[in-house]
């Protein structure tokens, strides 16, 4: 919060300063993370449960599964401590985790950066921050924020931290909707995901999601990329959007775009097909919404849209997962009339510390860039699934994905296949979820901040064994 000429007195000013930099508290660190590097040593492989705590796990699930109306979709409940991408459970066995919550633990479990940042975090004067009263440390991450998102040029002007993806999410469409108004539509992609509230169900292609909620917006479906046939599903898409704003001129809003898409299948689009659609979405003043809150930080770039060189054409990005603090950025003349999007929270102060620490750590240690960590594991990734394709192709095909985000399609590509093929990896100690349908597929989200080829391999180990029991 301060320059270097004004630092010292800042630090003799200010008792947080003066706080932050008593001995004391560097050597309660020190010896925290001492405690926690000692005891996250035996972590360092796959081991079953232990079975004299098999019973009581059991109870609490059971237990658990009746508080909260339904049973979680793992029987996991995590111990609380664990080892980079290696997690232990309360029933004492320890897991290989490349689904990290579904992208939102970067670091993996543990890590000794982001306990740091929760020490710092215990240290301020309150767990939550929000729009009424916030620290300093949230004018550090959004200034962070639209100083990465704007390194090629974006001008990306403005940065509101929200508490959820999905928060994330509907300040985008708030702002796009108030900047168009009276314009009342959207335009997405088939199969996308947007999230599950009230209004984004009606953005997400699945059906299930919408079983007895009220219509809310008016929602027109574009078709996506397709990388067999790039120049016609190009043209398919334009022309469809053009039907759309033909058939309603003047009342589409915005295009919502995943860039990469997610839950439908890890399905990645291309430049010239997002350009044309851009192009002629600008045609109608319509806002380009990049959803990113899967994929910021898991490709070659901080951001996809940087990725696919789109940062002059978006108007309003939204990140969330990986950066524990979600976001809302946007140009200047996109910002909304005051009181449009204020929350009570923002972000709570850890999640707003780490989410600096994972930014700023993924650029210094080289995860970005064509040749970076993440394109790096990727291909690692990719090549040893081919080979396990290849040698039993009727159990898995693919992979498909890009950087921090892989994914394969099981067998015949079934929602049952891709079920059966998650649990016997989870079983032997390998997480994974599923995405997609039609195929379904088999996702991993790698823990980018701490997963080595190592780590991939035991997971390749695991994968070829499941294949050809499946296979069989």
């Amino acid at each position: 919060m301060s320059s270097p000429a004004t630092e010292t007195n800042t630090e003799q000013v200010l008792a947080a300063s003066r706080l932050a930099l008593d001995p004391r508290i560097e050597q309660a660190k020190k010896l925290i993370l001492e405690a926690v590097a000692e005891h996250q040593s035996s972590l360092a492989e796959i081991r079953g449960a232990d079975e004299s705590l098999a019973a009581e796990y059991q109870q609490v699930l059971d237990s658990f599964g009746k508080l909260r109306g339904g049973n979680l979709y793992f029987p996991y409940l995590a111990s609380g401590i664990g080892n980079g991408p290696f997690v232990e459970l309360a029933d004492g066995s320890v897991k290989l985790d490349l689904i990290t919550g579904i992208g939102v633990h970067g670091f993996g479990h543990s890590d000794p950066r982001l306990i740091e940042a929760g020490i710092e975090a215990a240290l301020c004067d309150t767990v939550m921050q929000g729009n009424l009263q916030q620290g300093v440390n949230s004018v550090d991450l959004v200034s962070l924020l639209c100083e990465t998102a704007n390194e090629s040029g974006a001008g990306i002007d403005h940065c509101f931290l929200s508490t959820s993806g999905a928060m994330a999410n509907e300040n985008a469409l708030k702002i796009a909707f108030q900047k168009n108004f009276p314009a009342n539509r959207v335009l997405a992609f088939d199969h996308c995901f947007a999230g599950r509230t009230l209004c984004l169900a009606q953005i997400t292609d699945k059906a299930a999601y919408r079983v007895g909620l009220p219509d809310t917006i008016a929602v027109d479906k574009l078709p996506f990329f397709d990388h067999k046939d790039p120049e016609g599903s190009t043209q398919r898409a334009v022309e469809a959007l053009q039907q759309h704003t033909s058939r309603y001129p003047g009342q589409h809003a915005l295009l919502w775009m995943e860039l990469i898409q997610g839950e439908g299948g890890y399905y990645l689009g291309h430049r010239d097909f997002f350009v044309a659609l851009i192009d002629e979405a600008k045609k109608h003043n319509i806002a380009i919404i990049a959803d990113e809150v899967q994929t910021f930080c898991r490709t070659s770039r901080p951001f996809a849209f940087q990725h696919f060189e789109l940062d002059q054409l978006v108007d309003i990005i939204t990140i969330g997962k990986i950066s524990q603090v979600c976001a809302t950025l946007f140009r200047d003349d996109y910002n909304p009339k005051p009181g449009l999007i204020s929350q009570t929270f923002t972000g709570s102060t850890w999640a707003i510390l780490a989410a600096q620490k994972i930014v700023k750590s993924l650029i210094d240690d080289g995860n970005f860039g064509p040749d970076g960590k993440n394109m790096m594991l990727f291909n690692h990734f990719e090549s040893g699934l081919k080979a396990i394709s290849q040698k039993y192709p009727s159990a898995l095909t693919g992979p498909h994905g890009i950087g921090g985000m892989v994914a394969f399609t099981p067998g015949n590509g079934s929602a049952d296949a891709a079920k059966a093929f998650v649990g016997k990896m989870y079983d032997a100690g390998l997480m994974s979820f599923m995405a997609g349908a039609n195929p379904a597929r088999v996702r991993f989200l790698m823990p980018l901040g701490c997963v080595t080829t190592d780590h991939i391999d035991i997971a390749l180990k695991i994968i070829e064994s499941v294949a050809a029991e499946m296979a069989s």
